[in-house]
């Protein structure tokens, strides 16, 4: 199974300089657990509600006062769309994040996260299945063709 299959294409971005308040605010109204810091229209980074906490908690200043680029996660961690969900979830797994941001060269197609891979599961067990199945088929008939 393939990134693009899962993934979410509706981004939520917002300004490397806007205030977290407003980048939260944008998560709220959209229902995302994050947004996608941009520079100049090219991801620079993500906002998540982890780093919106940390950023909170670390510097006791109201979200209004914090910046974006302060408080993101950066740089970026991405998969291109013809990825598998192997791979994906083995690039989550060693840069210790739970969200990729899912780019076409330079330009983010959307994103796929932890859940994305979970709500799948059945498909991506059924992928196993089946690619087991065609294998063992395969084996078989050698061994009729050496008999």
């Amino acid at each position: 199974m393939l990134v693009e299959e899962v993934m979410t294409t509706d981004l939520v971005t917002c300004d490397v300089d806007a205030a977290v308040r407003d980048a939260t605010e944008l998560m709220l109204q959209n229902r995302v657990g994050s947004v996608v810091v941009t520079d100049d229209g090219t991801p620079a980074g993500i906002l998540t509600e982890s780093d919106v906490l940390r950023a909170g908690y670390a510097t006791d200043d109201p979200l209004s006062a914090i910046p974006v680029r302060k408080a993101a996660s950066a740089p970026l961690v991405t998969v291109r769309p013809s990825a598998t969900l192997r791979t994906a979830t083995e690039r989550m797994r060693s840069e210790g994040v739970k969200k990729l941001v899912v780019v076409d060269g330079m330009t983010p197609e959307g994103i796929v996260t932890t859940q994305d891979i979970v709500d799948n599961y059945a498909g991506i067990r059924k992928e196993v299945r089946d690619l087991a199945t065609d294998a063992t088929g395969w084996s078989e008939r050698s061994d009729r063709l050496r008999d």
